[in-house]
């Protein structure tokens, strides 16, 4: 079996410089001087290029260095993406291509001719047809989406052939496999020598046939997120029956083609968010009057700096604010299922209204405007969580269980569940012995939700 392993790593512009530093400490560094020590391994990597930026105001050039070292050496390739990670399907096909020229200018920068991606990445797999055809007509080969992309349901996808889009010429899609995808991020398949043969255990006859295997998660979910499961992805990179490419690599190995016509979707899609027609819920909730007010200010600040002239002296400095403060983090962080920051909603909010107040194009009626959807958006998130609406919708919402668990059943085998827990006490553990104490209690409050979730489910 081939394995083509995807990791996508990313950092908002509004992240403070002590966060950069403990997350390259505690992840990005451990997975680059861990692929330079396993020349077998190979991946597929996205750095948004803003992260790159991120990177060397930070004191982080040895990543930057050790990244461009790894496309050189042919065991990473790189993909493109959005600059600063925007929510792309609900953007305007004219800002989808600003932010993916911005993205290529700034990593060819930093990474030469080491960056010359063919796939392509939409920031959180959001998908909707317009972002296929901006990313063909900029010359990209393909891109990732989720699983359930494909026709809305799981274990429907031919393994041992590869789609290409409906409707846009030359354009082809690779989708995730979920469940395997979890079981790593989650370290459901274990912290030792003996993870990878459990993993194939788990493949089953697959690993004996002809077919390749995509995972895709965060690269921050190994080592910070996850403290020590980083050991666990070497340890797959070493197992005989995996046998590392890179995503580009596929065509060549299967060559037998097939057409899809991938469904609106995100890498957070649910099946509750398909049954409710809801694709984007976590960015786009109808029933959220947070985001429905973000993207109200998101869209006036979008009218306003379409109407400013380039050649206007503020336009370039309100351009580039405007460029920043599309980020999706604002939208998700205000989503409540499970995630929640008013630290962050505020962020993103103050960052779009001050383009508004800022743009000589605005009247006094788009200011206001502007003032009054900022007070709005953070009022309303201290009453969410002043009056436990934010505890109400969290419970609703698991990370990571919600995908493998419905109103009726609980999919994750009882073995596999408490193989899951004793995981993350051992990851515990570990934090706690190299006195990370902060993540330890992050994993302790972790171990303690995933029980009550358990234990509400089969009370049922």
């Amino acid at each position: 079996m081939y394995w083509a392993n995807f990791l996508h790593i990313y950092q908002p512009p509004t992240q403070k410089a002590y966060w950069i530093k403990k997350i390259a400490n505690e992840s990005y560094r451990k997975l680059t001087k861990g692929l330079l020590a396993h020349p077998r391994a190979k991946l597929t990597l996205n750095v948004n290029a803003v992260l790159t930026e991120l990177l060397e105001q930070h004191g982080c050039e040895d990543v930057i260095r050790d990244l461009r070292t790894l496309a050189e050496r042919k065991q990473i390739e790189f993909t493109g993406s959005a600059k600063y990670h925007p929510f792309l399907p609900l953007m305007p096909e004219k800002e989808i291509q600003r932010q993916i020229e911005l993205n290529t200018e700034t990593n060819k920068k930093y990474f030469g001719d080491a960056f010359a991606p063919r796939g392509f990445f939409p920031p959180e797999m959001a998908y909707a047809d317009k972002v296929a055809k901006v990313a063909r007509r900029m010359g990209f080969e393909w891109l990732i989406l989720d699983e359930l992309a494909y026709n809305g349901t799981l274990h429907a996808i031919d393994w041992a052939n590869t789609y290409t889009i409906k409707g846009v010429e030359g354009m082809r899609v690779y989708f995730r496999e979920r469940d395997t995808s979890f079981r790593i991020l989650s370290a459901e398949v274990g912290m030792s020598v003996f993870s990878g043969p459990m993993l194939v255990r788990l493949l089953g006859d697959r690993v004996k046939k002809h077919e390749y295997l995509i995972t895709a998660m965060d690269g921050e979910t190994f080592g910070h997120h996850r403290p020590g499961l980083e050991h666990l992805l070497f340890d797959l990179y070493e197992v005989p029956d995996l046998t590392p490419v890179c995503i580009s690599d596929l065509p060549k190995l299967f060559p037998g083609t097939k057409q899809v016509a991938p469904r609106p979707s995100s890498w957070a899609l649910m099946m509750r968010d398909i049954e409710n027609n809801t694709p984007y819920a976590r960015w786009d909730d109808p029933d959220n009057e947070i985001q429905r007010m973000q993207w109200r200010l998101t869209n006036l600040a979008l009218q306003q700096v379409e109407k400013i002239k380039p050649s206007h002296p503020k336009y370039k400095k309100i351009r580039i604010a405007l460029d920043r403060s599309l980020h999706s983090d604002q939208y998700w962080w205000a989503s409540a299922q499970p995630w929640w920051s008013i630290e962050m909603i505020e962020a993103g909010a103050k960052e779009l209204r001050d383009v508004v107040l800022a743009s000589p194009s605005a009247t006094q009626k788009d200011r206001d405007a502007a003032e009054k959807l900022y007070r709005d958006i953070l009022y309303t998130s201290f009453d969410w969580q002043r009056t436990g609406k934010v505890d109400d919708r969290s419970k609703s919402s698991d990370e990571d269980v919600t995908q493998r668990i419905t109103k009726e059943a609980m999919y994750i085998p009882k073995k596999e569940f408490d193989g899951m827990i004793q995981n993350l006490t051992t990851q515990m553990e570990t934090a706690a012995q190299t006195k990370e104490y902060e993540r330890a209690a992050q994993l302790r409050d972790r171990i303690g939700e995933l029980k009550e979730k358990e234990h509400e489910i089969t009370k049922r």
